[in-house]
């Protein structure tokens, strides 16, 4: 078939389950260079379109170890671009707490560094906490959305700042730029005062691919706006079907392609060699957790404090803020229609952070892929192994031979960018 499956790695070093770590054989570091290499070159070997590295900004001791001991996302994805040829390569980098002039050139170096597999997670920062790292008080929600809209628009302008052939290098005549292909940008808006030009020319790929993830109201119009990549966070196929034709309209109102943007949903992938084993795997993870460690990470996602309510008692009525982010609404809803515990709740977000749990076979999970896929609930899915490297191993050995007998899923990668795998065609100019 002509629609292919998309698939994005979601990569922390010591595994996306919390207690990943404590697994037999599994990574534990991801502050160890050789355990990205390897995460990056089974992925290529899977023929992913994208190893994608989150990010955050103040160290949350009670959360993922991989949040805590982590290296600064862009650094690492340099280094990746040396030991792999194909697959994108995306990181985090806030709107909150950076400067648009700083990611864009450091997103354009990452573009030529790895001859145009860049792409750039433009997130507003939701943990208050990282203020203190900048010397700032953390704006509120709308003011963090409002903010980068224009910052997003400003990392643009940059980016096609230089015509494609503003580079001559005329050995004769001793020119090395036609300084008439080069423009200032010269933006003045309400948060950013922004010359330009960037210091070098444009990209391999015209423009970094940008990734987005906002879950509120506003952080969906955000994505409509500006995203190729929608993550999204999702617990049930008839929500996600939902929540896929919703955002499509949204970009078609934007006067975009809707089937030009890819909504790639997390899901943490448990593979057995039947759906039994499967799950015997995942009850081994999720007796290596602590019920304080579980707490605190639900009570961070909700934005509520659930500490003082009975662990087996039913989901009390939370009173969440009104920018609660998709995490929260997708845990709830699940949580509701399921009537889970409290128990289960937190058990739930400490084994995925609150993404899709998806357990079975590899014909299981091939099945329930395709389905989501071909009924459009998703464009493709961003694969979180619950730990390294086997859980990988099991996918790309396993779930993948699977997708590709059935025709939704490439057999060799049909380009070198990240622009190539995701059908994206190179845009011209912004004028």
């Amino acid at each position: 078939m002509d629609r292919q499956i998309h698939l994005g790695i979601f990569t922390l070093g010591t595994g996306n389950h919390t207690a990943g770590w404590r697994y037999p054989g599994a990574d534990d570091s991801f502050t160890d260079l050789s355990v990205n290499q390897r995460i990056a070159a089974t992925a290529e070997r899977g023929l992913f379109d994208l190893m994608f590295v989150g990010d955050g900004l103040s160290a949350n001791l009670a959360s993922h170890p991989s949040y805590t001991v982590r290296l600064e996302p862009v650094t690492m994805l340099a280094a990746l671009a040396m030991t792999t040829a194909h697959i994108g390569l995306g990181a985090t980098m806030s709107t909150t707490y950076s400067d648009p002039y700083t990611v864009a050139r450091a997103f354009a170096s990452l573009d030529h560094i790895s001859n145009g597999r860049a792409a750039w997670n433009a997130v507003t920062t939701a943990a208050a906490a990282s203020g203190g790292n900048f010397g700032k008080v953390h704006p509120d929600h709308d003011t963090r959305y409002e903010r980068a809209e224009e910052f997003i628009e400003v990392v643009r302008g940059l980016w096609d700042c230089w015509d494609d052939d503003a580079v001559i290098r005329d050995r004769k005549t001793g020119r090395y730029l036609d300084v008439s292909r080069i423009r200032a940008l010269n933006h003045v808006g309400k948060h950013f005062s922004v010359r330009g030009p960037l210091n070098m020319g444009r990209c391999p790929q015209g423009q970094p691919v940008i990734l987005q993830a906002g879950g509120s109201d506003p952080g969906h119009a955000l994505a409509a706006r500006s995203a190729d990549v929608v993550f999204s966070v999702v617990q049930d196929f008839d929500e996600a079907k939902s929540a896929y034709a919703s955002l499509k309209e949204r970009v078609r109102r934007f006067g975009r392609d809707p089937d030009k943007v890819s909504i790639l949903p997390g899901v943490m992938p448990i593979i057995g060699d039947t759906d039994a084993h499967a799950f015997e795997i995942l009850n081994t993870l999720q007796g290596y957790l602590d019920s304080s460690e579980g707490l605190a990470l639900l009570s961070a996602r909700l934005g509520v404090d659930i500490s003082r309510h009975p662990l087996d008692g039913p989901i009390p009525e939370l009173s969440l803020p009104d920018t609660s982010h998709g995490f929260a609404k997708a845990m709830l809803s699940k949580a509701r229609r399921d009537n889970m515990t409290l128990r289960d709740l937190y058990n739930l977000t400490a084994a995925a952070r609150g993404h899709w749990v998806l357990c079975g076979s590899a014909k299981t999970v091939a099945d329930t892929l395709e389905k989501w896929f071909v009924e459009r609930a998703a464009d493709g899915f961003n694969i979180m192994p619950a730990y390294f490297p086997e859980a990988l191993n099991d996918f790309v050995d396993q779930v993948v031979p699977e997708l590709q007998r059935r025709g939704v899923y490439r057999k060799a990668y049909s380009g070198m960018t990240l622009r190539d795998h995701l059908g994206l065609a190179r845009p011209d100019l912004r004028s």
